[in-house]
């Protein structure tokens, strides 16, 4: 059992919340309760160089894990509030072992059947919530530089599509391209054609 109580505590974050383009992603993991290591911490402590490296163990080692997410469109329907949960509760339900307590950093649950709790800065003090910070954050990463392949005007590469000079620069200079959010304010001022296609993105072990 873990300090909670609960044989299987699962750990939820989130990342993508503030960027003007590409998808809001969550990740749920498991990890064994005796399992430690130093590079499970808050992923915005890590550099990307050991981020990857923390990803690899965590997949290799976590009694289960799960991604799930909220595309462009979703986060332009229900706000980015509401899909922001709608990703959280996809990670979970993908874990292939149901958790006994759910944990999710931030002030809000996502709708789940597996009671749980809400706690601010979880992804410093749980360590289940910091391994699914750090794989959401991978997760999304690598996908905003499939992006930049797609769309090399706009330097994914570089801000992941945060709200930074130069994608704004390009923003003006380009206008948006299908992945970006037609609701954000930057966006909503540049408003070009909308592709029609989104792919469901979903990964679990």
């Amino acid at each position: 059992m873990n300090r909670q109580g609960h044989a299987i505590v699962a750990g939820v974050d989130e990342v993508g919340r503030g960027a003007l383009a590409g998808p809001v992603v969550s990740a749920a993991v498991v990890l064994p309760a005796s399992y430690h290591d130093d590079l499970v911490t808050d992923s915005k402590k890590l550099s990307p160089r050991k981020r990857e490296k923390a990803d690899r163990l965590i997949r290799n080692n976590a009694l289960a894990w799960s991604i799930g997410a909220a595309g462009v469109g979703e986060i332009d329907e229900h706000n980015i509030h509401h899909a922001t949960l709608i990703a959280m509760r996809r990670a979970v339900l993908g874990l292939r072992l149901i958790p006994d307590f759910v944990i999710v950093d931030g002030r809000f649950l996502p709708e789940l059947p597996y009671p749980g709790k809400a706690q601010v800065q979880a992804d410093v003090t749980e360590s289940n919530v910091s391994a699914a910070s750090i794989l959401a954050k991978v997760f999304r990463d690598h996908y905003m530089l499939f992006l930049k392949r797609q769309y090399p005007q706009y330097g994914f590469c570089r801000h992941k599509g945060y709200p930074t000079a130069m994608h704004l620069e390009a923003l003006r200079n380009f206008g948006p391209c299908p992945e970006h959010r037609r609701s954000f304010s930057p966006v909503a001022q540049t408003l070009g054609p909308r592709a029609q296609n989104e792919p469901e993105l979903r990964e679990s072990y």
